[in-house]
């Protein structure tokens, strides 16, 4: 499993840029990824794969030790999925 500093440092290695501009970078892109999802935004990188948000509406559930009924909310979720190209390299 990579960790984020190792993938700062993964960066960093195959842009030729310092960690300190690594981490910038990533920093922004999470950052705006959650943006977007926040408004609600879709977001599609070609070939790697897309993010978007999916409404769960409130269900009702059963505590597993004790099998009583409980109330479960409603809530957003982010979804991914893979693109082809992504799919593709990982099979």
């Amino acid at each position: 499993m990579m960790n984020k500093t190792e993938l700062i440092d993964a960066m960093a290695a195959d842009a030729g840029i310092t960690k300190a501009a690594a981490k910038k970078s990533l920093e922004s892109f999470l950052g705006n990824v959650e943006n977007s999802l926040k408004k609600g935004d879709r977001i599609s990188l070609v070939g790697f794969g897309s993010w978007s948000v999916s409404k769960r509406n409130a269900r009702e559930g059963r505590n597993p030790s004790t099998g009583k009924t409980i109330q479960i909310a409603a809530k957003n979720v982010v979804k991914f999925k893979a693109g082809a190209d992504l799919s593709k390299a990982v099979n």
